[in-house]
């Protein structure tokens, strides 16, 4: 079976236990079945097979050179209380406040650690987001909350709420986070849009490149630039796509970004620029878990040599 079939296969499953009460009846006993079973596995072999079940080649803990490689050392060697508190939506808020000001905060509108809570009488009548703090990826975006199914939303939130994201991906900053829903303001452009986020990437508390998604919900491109906004000619995931001009507050955003950095080897930070405002998005510490391929060859290699580790080969 090729190895398209089976991601099709592996999507077809998951959004069959994610978004349908019978598959997720169905395959719960199966899935809690997996989670006892790779509980058992020790990190190190976990992320050795992790890495080559994704890249196609088994990496070598003890000398890591490309971007990819290193990220995935820190998975295993670099793990601090600090890395759960900012990794964690919620208590990240207090350390950005620390860090650069409260006014980069997106407003937070709501939070609980019960899904029930999560209904239209304690929401505004205005645009938010719904997500979990312990987790990736997952959240409801709502523009008009008379057209939600808030039963089905709080369902979906108190199977997410049970889950441990450290487990399937052995990134252990997300191990030890209580989790919660928050409820944030919904940032949009002039027009109405979801606007882009400016990912930095930062190597031992400097900047070494921003990466911009393009069009996230539709067709979507990547560019990739450089600490002066010089494009890099690097495909990584997606296709690059029309060159953007240097935003007007990037100067202020790579301070931003690498005074909050200054405290991690590897970083990426992710602000918004919104209507002249800047808001802080997240902290990732390990970018889509050390697996995510370059398409143009070198890039991954490149890059790695620029991030510097503490390795005691000895």
């Amino acid at each position: 079976m090729s190895y398209l079939k089976k991601k099709t296969i592996r999507s077809r499953i998951s959004n069959l236990y994610r978004n349908s009460d019978l598959g997720y009846n169905l395959l719960r006993p199966f899935y809690k079945l997996y989670e006892f079973g790779i509980k058992l596995i020790p990190d190190k072999l976990f992320i050795e097979w992790y890495f080559k079940k994704y890249m196609g080649y088994s990496i070598d803990l003890n000398n890591p050179q490309t971007l990819n490689e290193k990220i995935t050392w820190l998975k295993l060697y670099d793990r601090t209380n600090l890395h759960t508190r900012v990794a964690d939506k919620y208590t990240v808020r207090s350390y950005i406040s620390e860090k650069i000001g409260d006014q980069y905060l997106i407003p937070l509108i709501y939070h609980t650690k019960n899904a029930d809570d999560i209904k239209p009488e304690n929401l505004p009548d205005t645009s938010f987001i719904i997500k979990n703090n312990h987790d990736s990826g997952g959240y409801v975006i709502v523009k008009n909350k008379s057209s939600v199914d808030w039963k089905q939303v709080q369902k979906a939130f108190k199977r997410s709420l049970k889950e441990n994201f450290y487990y399937s991906t052995r990134e252990w900053q997300y191990k030890n986070i209580e989790p919660r829903i928050i409820v944030e303001e919904l940032l949009t452009t002039e027009n109405g849009e979801i606007p882009n986020d400016y990912k930095f990437h930062c190597f031992n508390g400097k900047l070494a490149f921003v990466h911009v998604d393009i069009a996230r919900f539709g067709d979507r491109r990547r560019n990739l630039y450089d600490p002066n906004w010089d494009f890099i000619p690097c495909v990584w995931q997606y296709e690059n796509g029309e060159l953007e001009a240097k935003p007007k507050l990037f100067e202020k955003m790579k301070g931003l970004a690498e005074k909050i950095a200054k405290d991690f080897i590897y970083s990426r930070v992710d602000f918004y620029a919104v209507k002249g405002q800047i808001y802080f998005g997240e902290i990732t510490f390990h970018h889509h878990s050390g697996t995510q391929k370059f398409k143009t060859e070198g890039c991954d290699l490149r890059f790695g040599q620029l991030l510097k580790l503490n390795i005691n080969n000895g």
